[in-house]
């Protein structure tokens, strides 16, 4: 594998820059190849939660859960309401967020397209070298006074 630089300047290139720039690139493509099976990553999300929901989901309860997730903010309201327009979600009588046939079917198609992504992000990448970077990661984010406690 080619690196950007030889090991002597990579260990002097700043963290912020690299961790930015695999978080577009790998938004990109995952959003990409979601968005070529008709669904957006924040709907795939959406889909997600409310499927593993022992009752269902309210509005309120999806939103919350998901606002914080990479900064999808109140625009996940309108993800949510594309989902029942799509009847991939529909409301029951408690007015609760139950996932339709359709809604499973396509959850079910994006699952397979993330576990294929991930498949094709983490060729020739152990187990042990992505354990490593997630802990490098986390304890750069506790250092810079981050709260990466379990549960957050």
């Amino acid at each position: 594998m080619e690196y950007s630089h030889d090991d002597a300047e990579l260990v002097n290139q700043p963290i912020g820059y690299w961790t930015w720039a695999a978080n577009k690139t790998l938004t990109a493509y995952v959003r990409g190849r979601l968005a070529a099976i008709g669904i957006t990553q924040p709907q795939w999300w959406v889909l997600h939660q409310v499927l593993h929901s022992e009752n269902g989901a309210t509005r309120e309860e999806v939103i919350g859960a998901q606002q914080a997730n990479l900064d999808v903010g109140a625009g996940i309201v309108a993800d949510v309401n594309l989902l029942v327009e799509r009847q991939l979600l529909v409301l029951d009588g408690a007015g609760r967020l139950q996932i339709t046939d359709a809604g499973r079917a396509l959850h079910r198609r994006a699952a397979e397209t993330q576990r294929a992504n991930r498949a094709l992000v983490h060729a020739g990448i152990t187990d042990d070298e992505y354990l490593i970077t997630l802990k490098v990661l986390q304890r750069m984010m506790r250092n810079a006074g981050a709260d990466v406690s379990p549960g957050r």
